[in-house]
């Protein structure tokens, strides 16, 4: 088996990135969903102030998969934390343990910034992706809803003051 290869993602790697995202989108029945551009990922991941941090796993010299997260706080920890936007594996590559090096990369990273926890969802319906992170000791939030509002519309209406 040829070694698995982790390497943060660089400016030069954006095309790859979206290309992955992509494909993550089809695996999980999304394909039209994905709307982030060059420029989008570029700006966000790669400017003076990066939102996200990323990571490209690769087999052979090839993209494999790649995780990309960000820091967040927990109050209650009072320490930060990590959360794990998107974990993902091309379905060919499955199986080669490219999804616990990236996971075992996100918490090497996570013990470095004395991070207190690594959050994440899965689809409800992969069955397999959740056991596989119960397997490393991920455990199921229980009693919490995800909640969203997304789209400028709808920030707009939340970001209104009322005035009664």
């Amino acid at each position: 088996m040829s070694p698995i290869r982790l390497r943060r993602a660089e400016r030069g790697d954006v095309p790859t990135l979206l290309t992955l995202i992509r494909a993550l989108a089809n695996y999980e029945r999304a394909p039209d969903a994905v709307i982030a551009t060059h420029a989008d990922l570029l700006r966000d991941g790669f400017g003076p102030e990066p939102r996200f941090r990323a990571t490209i796993a690769e087999l052979n010299g090839t993209s494999a998969g790649f995780s990309l997260w960000f820091y967040n706080y927990s109050t209650w920890l009072g320490r930060p934390g990590i959360y794990l936007e998107d974990l993902f594996v091309m379905p060919e590559l499955r199986g080669q343990g490219i999804g616990r090096a990236l996971l075992a990369d996100l918490a090497q990273t996570a013990l470095a910034e004395g991070c207190g926890r690594v959050d994440w969802q899965v689809l409800d319906w992969n069955e397999s992706a959740i056991a596989f992170y119960e397997s490393l000791g991920a455990r199921r939030t229980q009693g919490w809803f995800n909640m969203r509002v997304q789209g400028d519309e709808s920030l707009r209406r939340m970001a209104q003051r009322s005035e009664s």
